[in-house]
């Protein structure tokens, strides 16, 4: 059995197959997800980072104060 669209005979196998990859195909197409989207890149700020370094210098001077102070040396 065949049908006639547009004037051009059309098999039900092929009408079948190209329902099939339209849902199919549009089901895969619906769900893939969107583009991916990839993390910007920040520039590393140079400001403070004199500010940084000695408050960090300063953290471990003072750690390691307290660590003598609570534990003595044998």
């Amino acid at each position: 059995m065949s049908y006639v669209l547009l004037g051009r005979t059309i098999k039900n196998e092929y009408l079948s197959l190209a329902v099939l990859g339209t849902a199919f195909g549009g089901a895969f197409l619906a769900t893939r997800g969107g583009p991916r989207r990839r993390p910007s890149r920040r520039r590393c700020s140079r400001r403070g980072r004199a500010e940084e370094e000695q408050f960090i210098l300063n953290f471990i001077a003072e750690a390691e104060k307290e660590s003598a102070v609570a534990a003595p040396a044998h």
